[in-house]
Protein backbone atom coordinates (compact mmCIF):
# COMPACT_ATOMS: atom_id res chain seq x y z
CA UNK A 1 0.00 0.00 0.00
CA UNK A 2 1.77 3.33 -1.11
CA UNK A 3 1.27 6.63 0.57
CA UNK A 4 -1.28 7.60 -1.92
CA UNK A 5 -3.86 4.95 -0.90
CA UNK A 6 -2.48 5.92 3.42
CA UNK A 7 -3.99 9.71 2.47
CA UNK A 8 -7.17 8.58 0.56
CA UNK A 9 -8.14 6.12 3.37
CA UNK A 10 -6.99 8.28 6.49
CA UNK A 11 -11.06 10.04 6.55
CA UNK A 12 -12.74 7.11 6.24
CA UNK A 13 -10.83 5.45 9.04
CA UNK A 14 -11.44 8.36 11.18
CA UNK A 15 -15.19 8.82 10.24
CA UNK A 16 -15.68 4.96 11.37
CA UNK A 17 -14.07 5.21 14.72
CA UNK A 18 -16.42 8.35 15.80
CA UNK A 19 -19.27 7.08 14.34
CA UNK A 20 -19.06 3.28 16.57
CA UNK A 21 -19.49 4.67 19.89
CA UNK A 22 -22.30 6.87 18.99
CA UNK A 23 -24.09 4.37 17.25
CA UNK A 24 -23.27 2.20 20.02
CA UNK A 25 -24.40 4.84 22.68
CA UNK A 26 -28.04 5.61 20.64
CA UNK A 27 -28.57 1.52 20.69
CA UNK A 28 -27.68 1.24 24.03
CA UNK A 29 -30.15 4.17 24.52
CA UNK A 30 -32.95 2.37 23.03
CA UNK A 31 -32.38 -0.87 24.28
CA UNK A 32 -32.77 0.81 28.38
CA UNK A 33 -35.48 3.67 26.95
CA UNK A 34 -37.63 0.89 29.21
CA UNK A 35 -36.11 0.30 31.62
CA UNK A 36 -36.81 1.22 35.55
CA UNK A 37 -34.92 4.39 36.37
CA UNK A 38 -32.89 2.02 39.08
CA UNK A 39 -31.47 -0.82 37.41
CA UNK A 40 -31.41 -2.33 41.51
CA UNK A 41 -35.36 -2.38 41.33
CA UNK A 42 -34.25 -4.89 38.18
CA UNK A 43 -32.16 -6.97 40.09
CA UNK A 44 -33.57 -6.46 43.58
CA UNK A 45 -37.34 -6.10 43.06
CA UNK A 46 -39.30 -2.92 43.52
CA UNK A 47 -40.13 -3.34 46.93
CA UNK A 48 -37.34 -3.98 48.54
CA UNK A 49 -35.85 -0.88 46.70
CA UNK A 50 -38.43 1.44 47.82
CA UNK A 51 -37.74 0.33 51.62
CA UNK A 52 -34.02 0.54 51.59
CA UNK A 53 -34.42 4.06 49.56
CA UNK A 54 -36.79 5.24 52.33
CA UNK A 55 -34.71 4.05 54.93
CA UNK A 56 -32.17 6.23 53.28
CA UNK A 57 -34.32 9.60 52.91
CA UNK A 58 -35.04 8.49 56.55
CA UNK A 59 -31.31 8.42 58.11
CA UNK A 60 -30.71 11.45 56.07
CA UNK A 61 -33.43 14.16 56.83
CA UNK A 62 -36.82 12.93 57.60
CA UNK A 63 -36.03 11.92 60.99
CA UNK A 64 -37.45 13.63 63.73
CA UNK A 65 -35.40 15.39 66.48
CA UNK A 66 -35.33 17.18 69.20
CA UNK A 67 -33.20 19.54 71.10
CA UNK A 68 -33.65 21.47 74.63
CA UNK A 69 -31.69 24.62 75.01
CA UNK A 70 -31.39 27.02 78.31
CA UNK A 71 -30.11 29.82 76.95
CA UNK A 72 -29.92 32.51 79.90
CA UNK A 73 -29.63 30.70 83.71
CA UNK A 74 -28.23 33.55 85.74
CA UNK A 75 -28.55 35.45 88.73
CA UNK A 76 -29.10 39.20 88.17
CA UNK A 77 -27.50 41.46 90.67
CA UNK A 78 -29.25 44.99 91.29
CA UNK A 79 -29.86 47.79 94.02
CA UNK A 80 -33.09 46.23 94.58
CA UNK A 81 -31.73 42.87 95.20
CA UNK A 82 -30.70 39.53 93.51
CA UNK A 83 -32.89 37.83 90.59
CA UNK A 84 -32.40 34.49 89.10
CA UNK A 85 -34.08 34.33 85.34
CA UNK A 86 -34.35 31.23 83.43
CA UNK A 87 -35.22 31.89 79.57
CA UNK A 88 -35.57 28.35 78.16
CA UNK A 89 -36.90 26.57 74.72
CA UNK A 90 -37.32 22.87 73.50
CA UNK A 91 -38.64 21.81 70.37
CA UNK A 92 -39.30 18.33 68.91
CA UNK A 93 -40.03 17.25 65.28
CA UNK A 94 -38.50 17.72 61.44
CA UNK A 95 -37.11 20.23 58.88
CA UNK A 96 -40.87 21.76 58.35
CA UNK A 97 -43.11 20.91 61.28
CA UNK A 98 -42.15 21.64 64.80
CA UNK A 99 -43.79 21.33 68.40
CA UNK A 100 -42.09 24.23 70.72
CA UNK A 101 -42.31 25.11 74.67
CA UNK A 102 -41.15 28.02 75.37
CA UNK A 103 -41.00 29.44 79.27
CA UNK A 104 -39.38 32.56 81.04
CA UNK A 105 -39.50 34.13 84.92
CA UNK A 106 -37.71 35.73 87.28
CA UNK A 107 -37.81 34.67 91.02
CA UNK A 108 -36.63 37.52 93.64
CA UNK A 109 -34.58 36.60 96.63
CA UNK A 110 -35.50 39.69 98.58
CA UNK A 111 -39.66 38.95 98.13
CA UNK A 112 -38.80 35.21 98.08
CA UNK A 113 -41.41 34.67 95.59
CA UNK A 114 -41.50 34.42 91.41
CA UNK A 115 -42.17 37.79 90.25
CA UNK A 116 -43.06 36.88 86.48
CA UNK A 117 -43.16 33.29 85.24
CA UNK A 118 -44.72 32.21 81.46
CA UNK A 119 -45.27 29.25 79.17
CA UNK A 120 -45.99 28.38 75.43
CA UNK A 121 -46.95 26.21 73.24
CA UNK A 122 -46.59 26.77 69.69
CA UNK A 123 -47.02 25.02 66.19
CA UNK A 124 -43.86 26.45 64.30
CA UNK A 125 -43.45 25.79 60.35
CA UNK A 126 -40.54 26.60 58.32
CA UNK A 127 -41.54 29.53 55.39
CA UNK A 128 -38.29 30.30 53.86
CA UNK A 129 -34.61 29.45 54.76
CA UNK A 130 -33.58 30.29 58.21
CA UNK A 131 -37.45 31.23 58.95
CA UNK A 132 -40.69 29.61 61.18
CA UNK A 133 -43.82 30.99 61.52
CA UNK A 134 -45.19 30.12 65.25
CA UNK A 135 -48.78 30.16 66.48
CA UNK A 136 -50.06 28.48 69.47
CA UNK A 137 -50.76 29.63 73.69
CA UNK A 138 -49.09 31.13 75.90
CA UNK A 139 -50.00 30.96 80.24
CA UNK A 140 -48.98 33.60 82.45
CA UNK A 141 -48.48 31.82 85.84
CA UNK A 142 -47.34 34.58 87.47
CA UNK A 143 -48.31 37.94 88.23
CA UNK A 144 -51.62 36.75 86.96
CA UNK A 145 -52.96 33.72 85.59
CA UNK A 146 -53.59 34.94 81.83
CA UNK A 147 -53.91 32.77 78.37
CA UNK A 148 -52.90 34.69 75.27
CA UNK A 149 -53.18 33.62 71.93
CA UNK A 150 -49.29 33.84 70.08
CA UNK A 151 -48.36 34.07 66.22
CA UNK A 152 -44.59 34.60 65.70
CA UNK A 153 -41.68 34.34 63.56
CA UNK A 154 -38.23 32.65 64.54
CA UNK A 155 -35.29 32.83 62.49
CA UNK A 156 -32.07 33.97 61.35
CA UNK A 157 -31.69 37.76 59.70
CA UNK A 158 -28.95 38.62 57.56
CA UNK A 159 -25.74 39.28 58.99
CA UNK A 160 -26.56 36.33 61.59
CA UNK A 161 -28.81 38.27 63.77
CA UNK A 162 -31.14 36.20 65.41
CA UNK A 163 -34.58 37.22 65.84
CA UNK A 164 -37.61 35.73 67.99
CA UNK A 165 -40.95 38.20 67.85
CA UNK A 166 -44.23 37.61 68.74
CA UNK A 167 -47.29 39.26 69.14
CA UNK A 168 -50.44 38.55 71.83
CA UNK A 169 -53.97 38.87 72.30
CA UNK A 170 -55.12 37.93 75.97
CA UNK A 171 -58.36 36.33 76.71
CA UNK A 172 -59.46 39.97 78.06
CA UNK A 173 -58.43 41.50 75.07
CA UNK A 174 -55.38 42.88 75.85
CA UNK A 175 -52.79 43.52 72.53
CA UNK A 176 -48.77 42.90 73.12
CA UNK A 177 -45.81 42.35 71.49
CA UNK A 178 -42.19 41.09 72.01
CA UNK A 179 -39.36 41.41 69.84
CA UNK A 180 -35.74 39.88 70.86
CA UNK A 181 -32.85 39.73 68.91
CA UNK A 182 -29.43 38.54 69.66
CA UNK A 183 -25.89 38.35 68.10
CA UNK A 184 -23.04 35.99 68.43
CA UNK A 185 -19.47 37.40 68.13
CA UNK A 186 -17.13 34.43 67.93
CA UNK A 187 -13.56 36.35 69.74
CA UNK A 188 -11.98 32.73 69.21
CA UNK A 189 -13.00 28.80 69.59
CA UNK A 190 -14.21 29.09 73.10
CA UNK A 191 -14.79 32.87 73.77
CA UNK A 192 -18.30 34.23 72.18
CA UNK A 193 -19.58 37.75 72.87
CA UNK A 194 -23.33 38.29 72.98
CA UNK A 195 -25.52 41.47 72.63
CA UNK A 196 -29.12 41.37 73.25
CA UNK A 197 -31.78 43.57 73.02
CA UNK A 198 -35.24 42.54 73.86
CA UNK A 199 -38.45 45.59 73.40
CA UNK A 200 -41.81 45.29 74.83
CA UNK A 201 -45.17 46.92 73.48
CA UNK A 202 -48.82 47.27 74.28
CA UNK A 203 -51.65 48.11 72.37
CA UNK A 204 -53.66 49.41 75.78
CA UNK A 205 -52.93 50.22 79.12
CA UNK A 206 -53.11 47.15 81.79
CA UNK A 207 -53.30 48.88 85.03
CA UNK A 208 -53.10 45.67 86.65
CA UNK A 209 -49.91 44.60 85.68
CA UNK A 210 -48.38 48.44 85.34
CA UNK A 211 -48.50 48.49 82.05
CA UNK A 212 -48.96 51.23 79.55
CA UNK A 213 -49.63 51.84 76.13
CA UNK A 214 -46.99 52.16 73.42
CA UNK A 215 -43.38 51.12 73.99
CA UNK A 216 -43.48 49.52 77.25
CA UNK A 217 -40.38 48.62 78.41
CA UNK A 218 -36.33 47.70 77.04
CA UNK A 219 -33.52 45.59 77.89
CA UNK A 220 -30.36 45.76 75.94
CA UNK A 221 -26.92 43.49 77.82
CA UNK A 222 -24.10 42.26 76.79
CA UNK A 223 -22.52 38.86 77.66
CA UNK A 224 -19.37 37.03 77.03
CA UNK A 225 -19.15 33.40 77.59
CA UNK A 226 -16.47 30.61 77.86
CA UNK A 227 -17.77 27.48 76.37
CA UNK A 228 -15.62 24.76 78.38
CA UNK A 229 -17.77 22.43 75.50
CA UNK A 230 -20.53 23.52 72.84
CA UNK A 231 -23.14 22.78 75.21
CA UNK A 232 -21.73 24.06 78.15
CA UNK A 233 -20.74 27.66 78.42
CA UNK A 234 -20.80 30.00 81.48
CA UNK A 235 -20.98 33.66 80.92
CA UNK A 236 -20.66 36.76 82.73
CA UNK A 237 -22.19 40.52 81.42
CA UNK A 238 -24.22 43.34 82.19
CA UNK A 239 -27.81 44.94 81.24
CA UNK A 240 -29.27 47.55 81.36
CA UNK A 241 -33.22 47.66 82.00
CA UNK A 242 -35.97 50.86 81.50
CA UNK A 243 -39.42 51.43 81.17
CA UNK A 244 -41.01 53.87 78.81
CA UNK A 245 -44.41 56.29 78.98
CA UNK A 246 -46.97 55.17 81.56
CA UNK A 247 -45.43 52.17 82.07
CA UNK A 248 -42.82 54.25 83.69
CA UNK A 249 -45.48 55.85 85.75
CA UNK A 250 -46.97 53.19 87.19
CA UNK A 251 -44.07 52.08 88.21
CA UNK A 252 -42.91 54.95 89.54
CA UNK A 253 -45.91 55.59 91.56
CA UNK A 254 -45.74 51.76 93.17
CA UNK A 255 -41.86 53.17 94.55
CA UNK A 256 -40.00 50.62 91.99
CA UNK A 257 -36.93 51.62 89.99
CA UNK A 258 -38.10 52.47 86.03
CA UNK A 259 -34.49 51.97 85.55
CA UNK A 260 -31.80 50.04 86.66
CA UNK A 261 -28.35 48.22 85.37
CA UNK A 262 -27.63 44.78 86.79
CA UNK A 263 -24.35 43.10 86.81
CA UNK A 264 -25.21 38.93 85.46
CA UNK A 265 -23.87 35.65 85.81
CA UNK A 266 -25.04 32.24 83.90
CA UNK A 267 -24.94 29.37 82.27
CA UNK A 268 -25.88 28.87 78.45
CA UNK A 269 -26.61 24.85 77.86
CA UNK A 270 -28.36 22.55 75.46
CA UNK A 271 -28.40 18.91 74.50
Amino acid sequence: MTIRHLIYLAPLTAFSLFSAPIASAQSAEEDYSEAPWSMADQYWGEEAMAASRAAVQAANGAQNTFMIMADRLELQFADEGEIFLWDAQGWYGGDLNKFYIKTEGEYAFNDDEIEDAEIQALWSRAIAPFWDLQAGVRYDLEPTGRTHAVLGLQGLAPYWFEVDAAAFVSTDGDVSARIETEYELRINQRLVLQPRTEVEFSAQDIPELDIGSGLTGVDVGIRLRYEIKREFAPYVGVEWQGSFGQTRDFIEATGGDADQMMAVIGLRTWF
